[in-house]
């Protein structure tokens, strides 16, 4: 039988989440831990429930130099994800919020109103140059309570009135309620969408993203985006090897039955606070499997569990990093799918008139 966590306090549950605990971050000066105070009362059992709250932005737009990204800027109308994926990359961010990359990062939520009225401003500045603006790069803008808050409609609805390219990533069928803007944008090619795959096995899915849509519901989505015209993208991400690298294969055939015309994938990535969380996900959930796992994780990124040298920290290196990418390839080009799509396009971009600016004469 396993023993609670540590870190969580006595009365609290952990339901349909992805990480079973709540350490501090690695800049916290103070560990929290529970322990019996001698008074031998009952706690309240009680779920850890979703806790949103509310950030004014100064910016929208977040810009990077990294060179192995096919990208320069993104937006992010939500920190944190209630998906509660337990390989996610991005969990070490909440550590900045001084909340914890464990379950904080799936139930205490940062929504970020007002964001769509920046990025206009943004836009609308005479030094802006445009490029592809990606949405879905750290956590995802379709996930559930974009439902009620509506923060990323209100985005799109300035980046269709500005013609502005634009490259979604989710695995969130919201995305469906606003094909009303998004198949518009991509009839003039200003629009792809990427749609992240992990597994077509909905048990292991329900485990490794206990909030995330299923994968037959994932397909669905492919399907009815690619119906509306719009290009999409299957994105294997991540790969796990000794779980579901041998998925390589009917991942892609599935997608390409549902309509996606590209795609792409990225091996596990176990950054800081990730690779623990993990680690222990495996050894509850998978622990037949869980030397195999690490094992080859560790020969892809030279003898570590994570490498984070650009061009590398996206495949890793080596014989089982080479086998996945054989693979793929040869899979890609029977089903004729493609690596790359064609570039967004660029020169549709024009601030809409704003009231009381001057009309043009002509």
């Amino acid at each position: 039988m396993s023993q609670p966590d540590p870190t969580l306090l006595p009365g609290k549950r952990a339901r349909a989440r992805g990480a079973a605990s709540n350490a501090a971050g690695r800049f916290e000066r103070h560990q929290v831990r529970a322990f019996d105070d001698g008074w031998q009362i009952d706690e309240e059992d009680r779920l850890i429930r979703t806790d949103l709250r509310h950030e004014v932005p100064r910016s929208a737009l977040s810009y990077n130099r990294s060179p192995d990204l096919p990208f320069d800027r993104s937006i992010n109308p939500y920190r944190g994800c209630e998906h509660g994926c337990i390989y996610c990359f991005a969990r070490p961010s909440h550590a900045y919020l001084n909340l914890s990359p464990g379950l904080d990062f799936e139930t205490r939520l940062i929504a970020r109103p007002g964001i769509a009225q920046v990025l206009e401003r943004e836009l609308q500045a005479r030094s802006y140059r445009v490029a592809t603006i990606a949405l879905g790069t750290n956590t995802d803008p379709y996930q559930p309570c974009e439902a009620d808050l509506g923060l990323m409609r209100q985005v799109l609805q300035v980046l269709a009135a500005f013609q502005h390219p634009t490259a979604i990533t989710t695995k969130g069928t919201l995305i469906e309620r606003d094909l009303d803007i998004l198949g518009p944008m991509a009839a003039k090619g200003l629009l792809r969408v990427g749609v992240s795959l992990t597994t077509l096995d909905a048990g292991l899915s329900r485990k490794l993203e206990p909030r995330a849509p299923s994968p037959a519901r994932r397909l669905a989505m492919i399907e009815r985006l690619s119906q509306a015209g719009i290009s999409v993208r299957a994105m294997l991400a991540p790969v796990v090897p000794g779980l579901t690298d041998h998925e390589v294969e009917p991942l892609l055939s599935a997608a390409q039955a549902a309509g996606a015309v590209g795609a792409s994938w990225i091996a596990l990535r176990l950054p800081r606070e990730v690779s623990p969380l993990f680690q222990d996900w495996l050894n509850q959930h998978m622990p037949d499997r869980a030397a195999k796992v690490m094992g080859r994780v560790r020969d892809m990124h030279g003898g570590k569990d994570y490498d984070a040298e650009w061009g590398r920290r996206m495949r890793g290196q080596g014989i089982w990093s080479d086998l996945i990418a054989q693979r793929f390839d040869k899979a890609m080009a029977r089903l004729g799918l493609h690596h790359q799509l064609p570039p967004l396009r660029c020169d549709l971009f024009t601030p809409p008139p704003r009231p009381g600016d001057q009309l043009s004469l002509f």
